[in-house]
Formats: C-alpha cells, structure tokens, sequence
C-alpha cells in the first residue's frame, strides 16, 4: 500500500510503501474488541468497597427474647435487612484485569492499524518537529489539512517543543511508537505516524 508523505502542515514530502502485513489485514471486530476489553479491564482501579456486617461496628447482642414478641428470630443489628446494617454481597477491592495471549494482543495491533488504513484515516509526516513551542502555529498548520481529532505516534521520544504546542489542543495526542495501543488508536480519527514511527511499527510487527 502506497501513501504520500507530508509535513504537517500539508506540504508533501514524497511517498512510502505500507507493508500488506501489518497494514493490509482485513480487519477483524473481535480481536479488536477482545483488545480493547483488556485495556480498559487493566486500567480500572478496582478499589470500590462497602461494608459488610464483620466489619460494622454495632452490638452483636440479640435484639430481643426468641420468643413470645410475635416477631422474627433476629440475632443480631449488624444484619444486612436492618438500618446501618452490613451490605449484603457488595463489591470487594479487586483487580479486574484478565489474560490476553502476547500473540493475540499484537494480532489485534495489526488490525487496528489495519482498519484505520482502510477506512483511510492514516496520515504519515516527514517528522514531527518544531522550532519553537508556539501552540498559534500549530494550530494553523492543522486548520490546514483538517486535522483535528488525531493521535500522533512519532519514533523515538516526542520533541519537547511539539509537546509543549500540541498539549492545549483539544483531541490531540502525542505518543511514542512504543506506547501505540488498540483503544488509543481507535478512539480518534486520523492516526499520523511519522516515518521513523512506521519503520519501527513495522519492524516490531512483521
């Protein structure tokens, strides 16, 4: 697959061929969506708790005689049916992150890629570079070619001037070519990897 490369603020730069393996896959919704389930089961805190009727503290005495008041059999205040009473069955803390093959997860990269690719919503920059940290400048450049819900994937460590001008633009994204993930991809646009960012996605994924 052939696609032209241009700076970002729309000059062209030239061309480059997208590898058919990592890029030309048809895409698969499930392998995506078993991806995507992982990342968010992983990242969930799990620390929602409440308390239960061991850990209320509350007389433990029977309420009342067993017998002779016309009522239930109850033992104790702590039980759950009476008013600042234990909850009943509620949520420990816990980790919800589940098991997802290392095969599995770089399979459902190469779709995610994939699918942006035949959607056409993958954009490839020259380099991802400014001289000086001036959001205005960026700004215009992406007013230019219409870029504005975007994830930008660069090689190596970002370039500290474009961080600094991208970071107040709303539904931009910087990352570098290690951190590319299922959901962050999908939940944009426009993917823009810049040209070392694909020689490295490839070469890590072919």
């Amino acid at each position: 697959m052939k696609i032209d490369v241009t700076s970002f603020d729309g000059q062209t730069a030239g061309s480059i061929e997208l590898s058919d393996e990592v890029f030309g896959l048809e895409p698969r919704k499930d392998l995506i969506f078993r991806m995507i389930r992982w990342q968010l089961a992983k990242r969930r805190a799990g620390t929602h708790a409440v308390k239960n009727r061991a850990e209320i503290a509350r007389s433990g005495k029977k309420l009342h005689k067993q017998k002779g008041t016309g009522g239930a059999r109850h033992g104790s205040a702590r039980a759950p049916q009476f008013r600042g009473g234990g909850r009943a069955f509620g949520p420990v803390v816990r980790s919800h992150a589940h098991d997802l093959t290392k095969k599995v997860r770089q399979l459902a990269l190469k779709h995610a890629l994939s699918a942006k690719a035949k959607d056409g919503g993958i954009i490839v920059w020259e380099t991802a570079e400014l001289a000086e940290p001036k959001t205005k400048l960026l700004v215009s450049s992406f007013a230019k070619t219409g870029l504005e819900n975007a994830i930008i994937i660069v090689g190596g460590a970002p370039q500290n001037n474009f961080v600094l001008a991208a970071r107040n633009i709303p539904k931009i994204d910087i990352l570098p070519v290690e951190g590319v993930n299922v959901y962050d991809i999908l939940r944009r646009e426009k993917l823009v990897l810049t040209r070392a960012a694909v020689d490295a996605l490839e070469a890590r994924l072919k």
